[in-house]
């Protein structure tokens, strides 16, 4: 059983609802590390860049999304300090390495890295709640799904079973889903909540300037010219590919071949074990090596006694 990351209750008007808050999906990224010829694991060390500046900026975007899943709850501009220019820092003029315990957080502005201190950061830090307050109930097909950023199940506690059944009910006859607050762990969180069969589920929403408007990526679509012919015929394609949504007919082959491949290698220290004992690759090489030096030393040999 998955382990809750969360644990309050949920209102709405004055009916309290204790729930417990599991997340609904687990990933199966095959993950690996990074090693040597050895398969000994590698270790990254910390250090000062000698040209701070020469960073490309989705470089700089993969460190600043870094810092927020460690759970800053900085928001940009929200803080100023002394600006420290990368480009005239002279400790950052050559790489020295950096110990953890010298380690600052620095947020970069239009005129250079401003430090926040660990204080500062714990003054703006949201405290952790333990409500999640229903504000509105909305139709759920009004919201677009890119708003949605990750999805939990919604546990009742032993004793909110009555009151967890009439709300799952009730959104069920409405067909709404209702959208509160709630912090968990140090970030704010918008959320939706909505009926996920015979369950709640949650899911935690982006905030509105986090969605990026499409409209300004693509180009002006109403001006292009369609036949009518040509949306029937796109009609018929869609309506002979149509079907039921059945999740388990996509499967990840990708992963599933790469797993394969993957059971069928030795360990590394196997394959040392192996090449080490008496009749390893490595002596059976070592033997062709000597029979082949034989071979031409014979061959060298007739050629000498030939020239004499």
């Amino acid at each position: 059983m998955p382990r809750a990351v969360w644990s309050g209750t949920i209102s709405f008007g004055l009916v309290n609802i204790g729930v417990r808050l599991y997340p609904a999906t687990s990933p199966k990224d095959v993950r690996f590390h990074l090693v040597d010829e050895r398969g000994a694991r590698v270790r990254f060390r910390r250090y000062v860049e000698d040209e701070a500046d020469s960073r490309d900026w989705d470089e700089r975007e993969t460190a600043s999304a870094a810092a927020e899943r460690e759970g800053t709850g900085i928001a940009p501009g929200s803080l100023r300090g002394d600006s420290v220019p990368l480009r005239d820092d002279p400790a950052r003029r050559e790489e020295r390495e950096v110990a953890y315990e010298e380690l600052q957080r620095g947020y970069e502005t239009d005129e250079g890295m401003v430090i926040v201190s660990p204080e500062e950061i714990e003054a703006v830090r949201p405290s952790p709640s333990r409500d999640i307050a229903i504000e509105d109930f909305v139709d759920l097909a009004d919201i677009d799904p890119v708003y949605f950023e990750k999805s939990y199940i919604i546990a009742p506690r032993d004793d909110a079973t009555k009151p967890y059944a009439l709300l799952l009910e009730a959104m069920e006859r409405s067909g709404r889903a209702g959208v509160g607050r709630f912090v968990l762990r140090t970030k704010p969180h918008l959320v939706v909540i909505r009926t996920a069969g015979d369950a709640l589920g949650l899911e935690t929403m982006f905030f509105s300037d986090e969605v990026r408007d499409g409209r300004s990526l693509v180009p002006d679509v109403d001006s292009v010219e369609i036949s009518e012919r040509e949306v029937e015929l796109a009609q018929t394609l869609i309506d002979t590919l149509k079907t039921t949504w059945d999740p388990a007919r996509y499967e990840d082959t990708y992963r599933r071949e790469l797993l394969e491949r993957l059971s069928q290698k030795r360990p590394v220290a196997d394959r040392s074990a192996r090449a080490s004992g008496p009749s390893g690759g490595r002596i059976d090489e070592l033997l062709d090596a000597l029979k082949a030096s034989v071979e031409e030393a014979k061959k060298g040999a007739r050629a000498g006694k030939r020239s004499a």
